[in-house]
């Protein structure tokens, strides 16, 4: 099962979210919150796979929210807004994926299940625009891939293609517990938080 924490300052979209978090045979809705503080507080109680995050909410915003939860459990941003301070200031929080709330139930339940895995996700409408905002960055504002080896430099192309831990291992020839290793220093050695800065990283090289 997939435990999961809704955060939403409005009363009827958390509802709506549990009913259809509630048809998903492998998904448990572990709480919900109704502003940020408390999203943190039960998340570091419960510790759920996944928080569900909406941005705006009330005493703590969702990307302070994320950013207090990074390490402690993975983040998906769903949101209304996909304006692009948002967008970067919850992915450099630590957000392993960004969505938004016109999304249909079964790519938000996908998208939780790809979370889970450890691997990210960035709503299509977005992602162009990361990529281009991310290449305008001067190259000494950006970590120096030199630091990487070989593996982890193919292992990198692979993440700036969006393939997951399993299509990864798949593409390298290595076991899926050897490729989620290599990930994780990846993101160690160049300084980033997600696979979703991987990715950007890798289009703005």
């Amino acid at each position: 099962m997939i435990r999961v924490l809704v955060a939403d300052d409005h009363a009827a979209v958390r509802a709506g979210l549990l009913l259809i978090l509630g048809g998903a045979p492998d998904i448990e809705v572990v709480g919900e919150a109704a502003d940020g503080r408390a999203a943190v507080e039960l998340a570091t109680q419960t510790r759920p796979d996944v928080v569900l995050m909406d941005i705006r909410m009330p005493r703590l915003d969702g990307i302070a929210a994320t950013a207090a939860l990074n390490g402690i459990t993975d983040v998906l941003i769903l949101t209304t807004f996909d304006q692009d301070e948002y967008v970067f200031g919850a992915l450099r929080a630590g957000a392993a994926g960004f969505l938004l709330k016109n999304t249909d139930a079964p790519a938000l339940l996908e998208a939780i299940r790809v979370v889970a895995r450890g691997d990210g996700l960035i709503a299509p409408s977005v992602t162009r625009r990361l990529i281009t905002a991310f290449a305008r960055t001067r190259p000494a504002d950006r970590p120096d891939p030199a630091v990487l080896t070989t593996r982890e430099r193919q292992v990198l192309t692979c993440l700036g293609r969006g393939l997951s831990n399993a299509e990864i291992a798949r593409e390298l020839d290595i076991a899926e517990p050897t490729a989620k290793t290599h990930v994780s220093r990846v993101l160690t050695k160049l300084g980033l938080q997600s696979r979703a800065q991987a990715a950007a990283y890798y289009g703005g090289t």
